[in-house]
């Protein structure tokens, strides 16, 4: 899979991961809230991960 230079991702857990340069392989990804209403980053999340095989 190609890197998608627009998607800058440091989760190495996400199976969409490009280890060796820090992009998400996706073309787009969803973001979404755990939150209610949403005031800082924490509170979002990528909806598009998907653990790599072996993660619990």
């Amino acid at each position: 899979m190609a890197k998608n230079s627009s998607i800058h991702c440091d989760v190495t857990s996400c199976k969409y991961n490009m280890d060796s340069e820090h992009y998400c392989t996706l073309d787009s990804i969803r973001v979404g809230t755990h939150e209610q209403n949403p005031t800082v980053p924490e509170c979002t999340d990528c909806m598009s991960f998907e653990c790599k095989c072996g993660c619990k």
